[in-house]
């Protein structure tokens, strides 16, 4: 599995719209820019077929360090969450063979996952 970076996506989007690189990083930017606004702001991003963004509180909790076993205290925080859309999921099942539901799962317990790690 490939990673693709800003730069790539910013390369292809140019080239299928005929944008220079330039615009078309501004636009892109400008983009990613307003959804860091809006769920800074608390606001919920809802895309059609693609998926939801969403803030949610998680509370706070106790932790075990697993190299110490010393427990902490994880204090409550706000953590973005991402609901995945009907369009992505089935794209994403259908591209790792894993059937239905579970693969979609898979995907938002790998950003959840991702997000505990921050």
């Amino acid at each position: 599995m490939a990673t693709i970076t800003k730069k790539e996506l910013v390369s292809r989007i140019a080239e299928s719209t005929g944008q220079t690189k330039v615009v078309t990083k501004d636009i892109i930017q400008l983009f990613l820019d307003e959804i860091i606004r809006e769920l800074g702001n608390g606001n919920r991003l809802e895309f059609r077929e693609f998926g939801v963004f969403e803030i949610k509180d998680r509370a706070a909790r106790r932790a075990q360090n697993p190299r110490t076993l010393e427990k902490v205290s994880v204090p409550a925080k706000k953590i973005v969450k991402f609901k995945v859309g009907r369009l992505m999921k089935e794209r994403v099942t259908s591209t790792n063979g894993v059937e239905g539901e579970a693969a979609a799962h898979v995907v938002v317990e790998t950003a959840n996952a991702m997000d505990a790690d921050n």
